[in-house]
């Protein structure tokens, strides 16, 4: 049930909605299977010396995007959109539901996809990246977890995410929180301190904003704490990776 909800992989399942809830404590561990195929990409992609770093980080956040039928972006697009041109809480959530992109969206994809693509080039010029690219979709999707535990859901009517929050328990944040921290000091060491604050924060800010603007999450609010946080990771590898 987690890959399906949070890949294209052809998963079949049947399910209902409290499965999916019971599902997220493993969206970790679907984080460090998408990070581990980021990571064998990245070192085919080292072995071919003509491919200048840049173009491989394109390519890998290319990837990550096709794996998961971009889902996390079009919700960052739509979180930033109702946030950008929505003022009262109703005006933001049918902005949200609407499927065009406006400005506000379009801007905050490009210095995502933009912003991801320059701190791996720097990665894999300092030939640290596998490490980070195997941690960042771990930190990212632990986000939905404690996201989903922090927080109701906003819409009266219903949504992507309201199987998620309305399965949250102490049980899917205690397992995913274990999970992600073992990950993350086996890979990174001391330096998953920092990486793991920089998600943190990057995810309680996302929250805040979502309590403030909406009185809850959303299906697109994880998305969008999915890619930030995630950017967030990449930064935050980027500044303790500096003297490499």
């Amino acid at each position: 049930m987690a890959f399906a909800f949070l890949t294209r992989l052809p998963v079949r399942v049947i399910a209902d909605p409290s499965d999916v809830g019971r599902a997220a404590r493993w969206f970790p561990l679907i984080g460090a299977v998408l990070g581990g195929a980021g990571a064998l990409a990245a070192s085919g992609l080292h072995h071919v010396k003509a491919m200048p770093p840049v173009l491989s980080a394109l390519l890998l956040v290319g990837l990550g995007a096709w794996v998961t039928g971009a889902i996390h972006l079009d919700g960052l697009a739509d979180m930033v959109d109702g946030f950008g041109g929505g003022r009262t809480r109703e005006e933001v959530l049918r902005i949200m539901r609407d499927p065009r992109i406006g400005s506000f969206g379009a801007t905050a994809l490009v210095l995502v996809v933009a912003t991801k693509v320059m701190a791996l080039s720097t990665l894999l010029e300092r030939d640290v990246a596998i490490r980070f690219i195997l941690v960042a979709p771990v930190l990212s999707r632990w986000t939905i977890v404690a996201l989903a535990a922090w927080l109701p859901y906003a819409r009266v009517e219903g949504g992507l995410g309201q199987a998620v929050t309305g399965g949250s328990s102490l049980t899917n944040v205690l397992i995913g929180t274990l999970f992600t921290l073992v990950i993350a000091a086996a890979v990174l060491g001391v330096d998953a301190i920092v990486t793991a604050v920089f998600a943190v924060l990057t995810m309680a800010a996302s929250g805040v904003a979502a309590r403030r603007r909406l009185g809850g999450v959303t299906g697109d609010v994880f998305g969008a704490s999915v890619e930030l946080s995630e950017t967030a990771v990449l930064i935050a590898g980027v500044l303790v990776t500096r003297g490499t």
